[in-house]
């Protein structure tokens, strides 16, 4: 049975070896969620749960199973979005049991063997995340922005089955990275991923600078270990760009918005201008280095950020020398 296989006619007994289902009540179709730890949602071939409608994007949406056993669902920056009970979901959410699941016009219900259970969105499990009632305007923030190089050629030399499994693996693992090391909250877009920390306390903040440069770091290391995992005609590459100021963060979708987040995408797009892994904003590099307490291995660099008048100054570093940069730091 491929991946894209619909499992039909159960009469009523669920087979052992799967755990979970998307039910579409219009049709009857089941789509199982057996083997495997990610199912592409879209109407390209060679998606698992393959969705016969113009509304619904060639590559829409990802379910992975987590290492505790439960099932989120991924938003691959579709055009219409995908929503979980009426609700768009713009970072992983947990699926419980019968939630409704909306890609473009088309509804399927998620079915867990297992009768469901408490489930809550992935950000909700750190309690910095928790959800808020209120936008609050102009936290100290920092914005890691890590982009798929060259993302695009890709897609046009991969089956669509490979180029889900590879950016579903990539997502998986950048999320737990950033999660991990305490990032507020994480949106997925296209084939970018932006994580924002929010500093709280002043006192912390050179510390959770490192934090996010370990993210980086460490997000680059799972993209070598994809590569060689996967049948890719090349290796996956990243650029990463980090910028440090106010933004506006909060919200029921964990808004962050501001010039602070325009100018960390417009940052990883310099990376290729400077020819470096890894752009800094000035205050990133200026924070991060009051404590330091050593020589900079990050190297000066005028940029031209789109939509920004006249020359920007970014600190750039290469992967190798942020990973020996970070050595011996908590």
């Amino acid at each position: 049975m491929t991946a894209g296989h619909i499992l039909l006619n159960w009469c009523g007994m669920t087979p052992p070896a799967i755990e979970a289902y998307l039910l579409q009540e219009s049709s009857g179709r089941r789509y199982p969620l057996g083997d495997g730890q990610t199912w592409a949602i879209g109407r390209g071939d060679g998606c698992a749960v393959m969705l016969d409608s113009r509304s619904v994007s060639r590559l829409h949406a990802l379910i992975q199973r987590r290492d505790a056993g439960d099932f989120s669902l991924v938003d691959l920056g579709s055009r219409n979005g995908s929503f979980v009970n009426a609700r768009r979901v713009s970072l992983p959410l947990v699926l419980n049991h019968k939630d409704r699941l909306l890609f473009g016009d088309q509804e399927l219900i998620f079915c867990s063997a297992a009768g469901g259970g408490a489930g809550i969105p992935i950000a909700e499990m750190n309690p910095r995340n928790m959800p808020t009632t209120a936008i609050h305007t102009h936290s100290l923030t920092t914005i890691v922005v890590v982009d798929i190089r060259d993302f695009t050629p890709l897609a046009r030399t991969v089956s669509e089955s490979l180029l889900s499994q590879t950016i579903g693996t990539w997502f998986l693992r950048a999320g737990q990275i950033t999660q991990r090391l305490g990032s507020w909250a994480q949106r997925y877009i296209g084939d970018a991923v932006m994580a924002v920390w929010v500093h709280d306390r002043p006192e912390s903040l050179a510390a959770d600078l490192v934090k996010a440069l370990r993210a980086v770091s460490e997000i680059n290391t799972a993209t070598a270990e994809i590569s060689q995992a996967l049948p890719l005609p090349g290796p996956l590459r990243i650029g990463a760009g980090v910028n440090t100021g106010p933004a506006i963060v909060g919200g029921a979708e964990f808004t962050a918005l501001g010039d602070t987040v325009n100018a960390a995408f417009r940052l990883e797009a310099a990376t290729k201008q400077i020819g470096l892994g890894v752009a800094l904003g000035a205050r990133t590099f200026q924070e991060l280095m009051l404590t330091a307490g050593s020589s900079s291995p990050f190297a000066k660099r005028e940029v031209e950020l789109k939509g920004y008048e006249g020359p920007s100054t970014a600190w750039g570093i290469s992967f190798d020398a942020l990973q020996k940069f970070l050595e011996g730091r908590p």
